[in-house]
Parts: structure tokens; sequence; C-alpha cells
């Protein structure tokens, strides 16, 4: 087998593995608040984090070089895993993914003003094809738009922001303190929010949420393991293949169907975003911000692929200054 063919089936997996953590989400938040999901899953996240983070022998403190720009990104990852998880919970599993995977077009533009990233013609219009695409999914006018809608766009919008500062200020900070920073404000705010919301749970819904956080953490290594095996454009377009679990999931244990609209838009959503992977791929971006952010969207309970690699020793120095 190939090391690209080898990438991708790690790729697969791993996805596979994230859409299975996301059926969970979807279980427990029929009952639970996302804010009691996210509490918990970060909870039982904290020891396989405190495990890798022990791998990190660079010397340092955990005081952030760049605090205003770790702020920015500690909020959108809170925002991000909270409005995912949400969206997760009341909007059938194909409409929140169509929605989250505009995500590498976010990440395009916002690499403008904050790595000034030229984006040309081509790019400009398969970003603008791609919003169009979302527009199709959402159907301002003919539908309802609810919470969990703009939940989910919440949720896209943060995660480009969160991936676009680490593109930005991960050369000069320490992976643990952008790995612990968004764990311990998830935990924290979280904490805070829990005695409103809290409802008691049964230990069979607790070892769910110990699957979800399982599941997060053994997905990510596999996308370690694809980028290790494989090239970078051949591994990011994987993503799109959650769409697939997604309706097979949802037909199985929610009775949900995809919708024309859903379908259509998604399909224009996925083809502007593997358009922005071949153009970046060919070298005509400077910074290939796309391709660089090697984690999903949601963030709350799993590490940044990137990050963790950084830590483990494991992204060679030329990447590792502009990897995210």
């Amino acid at each position: 087998m190939s090391p690209n063919a080898k990438g991708a089936m790690f790729a697969l997996t791993a996805f596979a593995v994230f859409a299975t953590h996301d059926v969970i989400i979807k279980i427990l938040g029929a009952t639970y608040s996302p804010f009691q999901i996210v509490f918990f899953s970060v909870l039982l996240s904290f020891p396989l984090a405190t495990v890798m983070l022990m791998r990190d022998a660079k010397p340092g403190t955990l005081v952030p070089v760049h605090p205003w720009w770790m702020a920015l990104r500690t909020a959108a990852a809170t925002v991000t895993g909270v409005a995912a998880f949400y969206a997760f919970s009341v909007l059938p599993l194909a409409q929140v993914y169509a929605i989250l995977f505009a995500t590498p077009l976010l990440i395009t533009v916002l690499a403008i003003p904050v790595l000034g990233e030229t984006v040309r013609l081509r790019r400009w219009i398969a970003v603008l094809v791609g919003l169009v695409g979302v527009m199709v999914v959402l159907r301002p006018g003919q539908t309802p738009l609810t919470g969990g809608h703009l939940a989910a766009l919440a949720s896209a919008v943060c995660g480009a922001i969160a991936s676009i500062v680490v593109r930005k200020i991960g050369s000069e900070e320490r992976p643990v303190v952008m790995l612990i920073y968004p764990m311990v404000a998830n935990f924290v705010l979280m904490g805070c929010a829990l005695p409103f919301v809290y409802e008691p749970m049964p230990i069979t819904h607790l070892g769910m949420l110990g699957v979800i956080a399982l599941f997060a953490w053994i997905a990510s290594f596999l996308v370690i393991l694809a980028y290790q095996a494989g090239e970078a454009a051949i591994i990011a377009p994987m993503q799109y293949s959650q769409i697939i679990w997604a309706t097979i999931f949802g037909m199985l244990f929610f009775d949900e169907t995809m919708d024309l609209f859903t379908g259509v838009g998604a399909t224009i959503i996925i083809a502007s975003g593997l358009y922005i992977v071949l153009r970046e791929s060919k070298g005509t971006s400077q910074n290939t911000p796309v391709l660089r952010n090697r984690s999903r969207t949601v963030t709350s309970a799993e590490p940044r692929v990137s990050l963790f690699m950084r830590v483990l020793g494991q992204t060679p120095p030329r990447q590792e200054e502009t990897t995210e």
C-alpha cells in the first residue's frame, strides 16, 4: 500500500470515529445541556491530556507569549465546542456537518488580515460559491432559522478563528500553552454554568461521556498517523467523509433523512473546499492555511492535532514553524 493510500485509510478511520463520537453527543444532547456535556467530556479528557503533556520536555513557563491572541483563541475554542455540541443535539447530523464544512472557507478569508495571505480571484470565487452552498442548506426565508442553525454557524466561525490564531502564533507559543488554556477555560466556564443546568446522570451516561473523550483522542491520534503517512493534500479532504457517516447514522439511530437542499448545499460546500485545498497544494498560497489546519472544528474534548504532534516531537522543524 502506498503512503498516501495508508494515510487516507487512517484519515477515513479517524473521521468515522469522530462521526461516532458525534452520535453519542447527539444522544446525550436529547437529555442534557451542552454545558454539562462539555464539562464532563473535558473533565474526563484531563488524564489523557496530562499524560501527553508530560512528554513535553521543552523548558519554559505556562505564561503565553501573546496573551491577547491566546485569549482570542481560548474564547473561540470554547464557543466552538459548546455551539457544536448544541447543534448536534437539535439538528440532523448531516445538516450540522454541511454547515461546519464551511470552516475552510472562513479560514481562507481570515488568512488575509491575520496572516497577510493573498487570495486571488479563483479562490475568492470558491469561497463565494461555498457560502452560496451554506445559504442553500439554511434556506433563509423558506424555513425558520433556529438556535441550532445559528449555533452551527457560530461553531464554524469560531473554529476558523481558533485555527487561524494558532497559525499566527504557533511558532512562538509552546504547544502545551495552546493545549491547556482552552481546556481549563472550558472546565471553569462550563463548571460555572453547571449548577443552573445540571441533571443527575446514571452511570451508563457517565460512561458514554468517557467514550466521547476517548474517541476524540483516538480519532486525533489516527489523524496524526494519517498526516505522518500521506500528503496533506490527500489527507485534508478525507474530513468530508463524515457526511456519509452522518447520513447513515442519522437514518439508523435518529430516523433522519437528508433533504434535497442539505444534499445540494453540502455538495457545493465540499466542492469549494476541495478546490481551495487543490489550489493551496499547487503552491498558489504562501501560507496554505487550509492545508495546515489539521484539526476538525469541534475542539472542546480533543487536542489540536498539530499541537499534539509538536508535543510528541513528531513535526519536522520546517513544518513546525507554520503548522496548525
